[in-house]
């Protein structure tokens, strides 16, 4: 656990009771400060209890006197669609307004506690983050480098361990994160890509960039790291930039050329390639790398071997652990193979963006979609369905999917059993049998992890059973 830093004495507001909130009130009571903790739902609440907590209630009348902060978790709106009333009340009555973001920076190191300080590499971005950080902390891990990994991903930011020594902690941030964070001081920032995702919370798609961008924005951390595939990107890395071969900026990119800047890495038919001052110093073949298929997932490594880079790993180290990193559960995680035909769980491909990248990922895929489709539903991937062999949909968007989807042939599943045996059964070597939905999974699962699960039991019963 890490000690917030500052509140000592102070009454500090928690809002929602899940695995940060509760993470933030037992760092606040570590650092001598006292939570008053409130949730809307009396479930939360009794669990907080169960731990020992005080409740208070946060929307009553006059309830922010006295109270020198609230911290609130990050899916909870602050300003659009509609403020929270607790959030609300609490601007209203000039409180400051954090999440534990903001609280980890104030608070993870303090510069006369280390010989070697530690250093926070922060990753956001519409699509990829998680992998990216995954990837980045693999690296660090096989290299022998002291690190953590944690916010969007694994741990929350407060339960970290107390910073070593040289340690490097690497942190998935979300725009929801990074938007209300009153601190953003990371050594190293990294953005992927921007698409539209989460418009109603930021309130269109400049307030969504606008998120990203504030971790870029407090006086900027040492070396930024800015995919430029898409326009939002080329623009950040052109304002961060003193000139073109101001080599603090890192431009990545998965597919175009990047020689003319002071600082690239860019991966183009397969081959992952770091330019610097008008010179190239590594190539890497991601080819034969199981782990990370795709253009999507060779712009990760693009990602992952520039952070790293950062912090003085050489390409032939960070190179040997590309090379051995499994992916993440539901992001590609290739789950077995029989006959020649792979198994490929995206689970977590629940839009129309991630799922085109998946597709594009493989030659010739058997693809099983559905579930709760999202608004315009699957017409914007008929570009992407040239190697789509045959389509097998399942849940409530099956038929709507059908509808959308033109000439690709296709099955209505309903389940998720049938879809994989009748895949399995018609797959030919050399082909995939990907699982990426391209919609939400609540018809038929509580979370994309669960339905990715679904999807990785069937596969090996059907790989057990010869």
């Amino acid at each position: 656990m890490i000690p917030v830093r500052g509140l000592e004495g102070r009454k500090v507001a928690v809002l929602g009771l899940g695995r940060s909130g509760l993470a933030t009130a037992r760092a606040l009571e570590a650092g001598g400060a006292e939570p008053l903790l409130w949730d809307d739902s009396p479930e939360a609440r009794g669990k907080a209890e169960a731990q020992g907590f005080a409740i208070t209630d946060m929307t009553r009348e006059r309830a922010f006197e006295g109270v020198s902060l609230l911290v609130t978790s990050p899916g909870i709106p602050h300003l659009y669609p509609a403020p929270h009333p607790v959030i609300a009340r609490a601007v209203a009555a000039g409180v400051p307004v954090d999440n534990d973001i903001g609280l980890f920076f104030r608070s993870f190191a303090t510069p006369d506690s280390f010989d070697q300080m530690p250093r926070v590499v922060c990753v956001t971005g519409s699509n990829g983050k998680s992998t990216t950080t995954a990837l980045i902390h693999h690296i660090l891990g096989e290299a022998g480098r002291p690190t953590q990994m944690a916010g969007n991903i694994g741990r929350g930011v407060l339960d970290l361990d107390p910073a070593r020594d040289g340690e490097v902690v690497v942190l998935e941030l979300s725009s929801y994160q990074t938007d209300l964070a009153r601190a953003l001081t990371p050594d190293v920032a990294v953005f992927t890509n921007l698409s539209p995702d989460h418009l109603d919370r930021h309130g269109g798609m400049g307030g969504y960039f606008a998120a990203k961008r504030r971790l870029f924005a407090e006086g900027g951390p040492d070396r930024a790291v800015i995919g430029v595939d898409e326009p939002e990107g080329r623009h950040l890395a052109g304002q961060l930039s003193v000139a073109p071969e101001d080599d603090r900026v890192i431009r990545i990119s998965s597919g175009q050329k990047l020689d003319g800047f002071g600082w690239a890495v860019f991966a183009r038919k397969g081959f992952l390639a770091e330019w610097r001052k008008g010179r190239q110093m590594a190539s890497i073949d991601l080819r034969p790398m199981q782990g990370l298929p795709g253009a999507h997932n060779h712009q990760n490594a693009c990602a992952a071997y520039a952070a790293t880079r950062t912090l003085g790993l050489a390409p032939k180290q960070i190179e040997a652990a590309l090379s051995s990193f499994a992916g993440l559960p539901h992001r590609s995680q290739l789950v077995g193979e029989k006959g020649g035909v792979r198994f490929v769980n995206d689970s977590k491909a629940t839009n129309v963006d991630s799922a085109a990248k998946a597709l594009q990922a493989f030659p010739k895929v058997r693809w099983i979609a559905g579930g709760l489709g999202k608004d315009g539903g699957i017409a914007a991937l008929q570009p992407f369905l040239g190697s789509v062999v045959k389509a097998y949909l399942i849940g409530h968007s099956a038929r709507d999917f059908a509808l959308q989807i033109g000439t690709t042939d296709h099955e209505i599943c309903e389940t998720m059993e049938r879809a994989v045996a009748r895949a399995a059964e018609e797959a030919q070597a050399g082909e995939v049998v990907l699982l990426a939905p391209a919609a939400a999974s609540f018809d038929q699962y509580p979370n994309f992890e669960k339905r990715g699960e679904d999807f990785t039991e069937k596969v090996r019963a059907l790989l057990q059973g010869g």
